[in-house]
């Protein structure tokens, strides 16, 4: 038995191991093997691929011979490639035996060039295929295609055109199709169309919202809209404020909420929630989450100063708030609406950042009474992630004085304000969570509560601490702050 270790390794160079392949090659084809494709590959060298359609492999097929557009002839230059020119055929490269060769003569071989040549010319170019790289391969074939012209006529001029040789009828330089040669040539994969993109990317609800913007605009030229006895624009809040909303619902705080079913569907009904964050964002929020799950607005009781500031009270009165006293409340809960409030008022959303989650006191029960009146259900809601998204560290109260604000905030995003100017004061990310607690039924208070200073306060105090513990309960719950 011969030993291993003393037999010699044999070293074969590249050139023995390329020109040992084209040998293999060659014999393949005189021997009467299947059929090799017919183009030429981005480097000047004949393709090795299989063909299995008109003398072409899958990758220089055509994809759509019917819809395939033939270019214009365009005189001969070489194509500078996306980072510079196109690299050389390689030294000692043949071409392939059914591609007639460089002095324009017939295909090699018993006589299968001359039929693949055919079947070539009755395919039309395309798109995909690649144009040659190297001066040789590009001088060849433009000899080739005119002995082509001299021999088959009409036929001949269609294929000088479809094939990219050296008259330029390969992609024209500058369009996609050149573009995605030159990346396959350099090992990526193909450039994606802008439009192709963004037409996989937009899904049904995208289609939608622009549906609704459309005919938002023609309504609004028309003046086929409604606005109610309180301002309240529905047409506006629905096809264009609450479209702006949701890519912060769904994709910057992604929103996570549960108990909707606690949320009549019809009838009036009001909804508490705790209110924090510096600015009001939790109720937009909130009103976005309840129409997107229940289909209904829910129309906020706001503070006097919010009606009072210039362009907000204005746009606050069109998104179907209102101001929080017990007339208007009454009048809107009595027409069958879902009305949401918010308790804690400015003392929740000025609190600082260590009292976060700690509701603050829920008024004199105002709200208890405006239920009662109209014997409609409480539904209590927790929102959890509003806190974070601007922590006021200190309250300037000297300043809220001489601005008329109830608070005037210190935020850490101030302090990247010279770094990052402007953007510096977008809120944080954070991970939201919303409940809709169980609903406390208006059997269980009854019509003369709000007679009943006590019994007033007493229900107050319940439903503030049935909030407090919906939230000590989902803040016990997340992982983290922004995931």
């Amino acid at each position: 038995m011969t030993d291993p270790a003393k037999i010699e390794a044999q070293v074969f160079s590249l050139d023995e191991q390329r020109a040992a392949r084209d040998a293999r090659f060659q014999e393949e084809v005189a021997g009467g093997g299947r059929e090799r494709c017919g183009a030429m590959t981005a480097a000047g060298q004949a393709c090795r691929n299989y063909a299995v359609d008109g003398g072409r492999c899958r990758v220089h097929a055509p994809s759509d011979p019917d819809t395939e557009v033939v270019p214009p002839r365009r005189a001969a230059r070489r194509e500078p490639g996306l980072a510079g020119g196109a690299p050389p055929a390689r030294s000692g490269a043949r071409p392939h035996p059914a591609i007639s060769d460089t002095s324009g003569g017939s295909g090699a071989g018993d006589g299968r060039g001359t039929a693949a040549a055919g079947a070539r010319r009755g395919a039309p170019r395309s798109g995909r295929d690649v144009g040659e790289g190297g001066s040789q391969g590009r001088t060849g074939q433009g000899r080739t295609g005119q002995g082509r012209t001299a021999q088959g006529g009409g036929d001949s001029a269609r294929a000088d055109q479809g094939d990219a040789g050296g008259g330029g009828g390969g992609p024209r330089h500058g369009s996609f199709a050149w573009a995605d040669a030159q990346l396959l040539q350099r090992g990526y994969g193909s450039a994606i169309d802008g439009l192709e993109l963004l037409r996989d990317a937009a899904d049904d609800r995208f289609l939608d919202a622009l549906r609704g913007l459309v005919g938002f605009l023609r309504r609004r030229v028309t003046g086929a809209y409604e606005i109610d006895d309180f301002g309240f624009d529905e047409d506006l809040t629905t096809h264009v404020l609450m479209p702006l909303l949701r890519p912060l619902h769904r994709h910057y705080w992604r929103v996570t909420s549960h108990g909707i079913e606690h949320v009549p569907l019809e009838g009036g009904g009001l909804l508490v929630a705790n209110h924090a964050g510096t600015l009001p964002a939790d109720a937009l929020i909130t009103r976005l989450d309840v129409f997107d799950l229940t289909g209904r607005h829910a129309r906020e009781l706001g503070a006097d100063l919010v009606f009072r500031t210039p362009f907000v009270g204005e746009l606050a009165r069109k998104t179907g708030a209102t101001l929080a006293s017990g007339d208007d409340a009454d009048r809107l809960l009595a027409s069958g609406e879902l009305v949401a409030v918010w308790p804690e008022g400015f003392k929740g959303l000025g609190k600082p950042w260590k009292d976060r989650y700690k509701l603050q006191r829920f008024g004199r029960g105002g709200f208890i009474a405006t239920a009662s009146r109209a014997q409609v259900p409480i539904i209590p809601t927790a929102i959890v992630g509003s806190e974070e998204i601007y922590p006021m560290l200190f309250d300037l109260r000297i300043v809220a004085r001489l601005l008329g604000f109830p608070y005037f905030p210190v935020v850490p995003q101030m302090f990247a304000l010279p770094v990052l100017g402007p953007f510096a004061l977008l809120p944080l990310p954070s991970k939201w969570v919303i409940e809709y607690g169980d609903p406390i039924e208006p059997s269980s208070f009854g019509r003369d509560i709000a007679e009943d200073p006590m019994a007033l306060f007493d229900l107050t105090d319940q439903v503030r601490e049935r909030i407090q513990q919906m939230l000590h309960r989902n803040l016990m719950g997340r992982r983290s702050v922004f995931l």
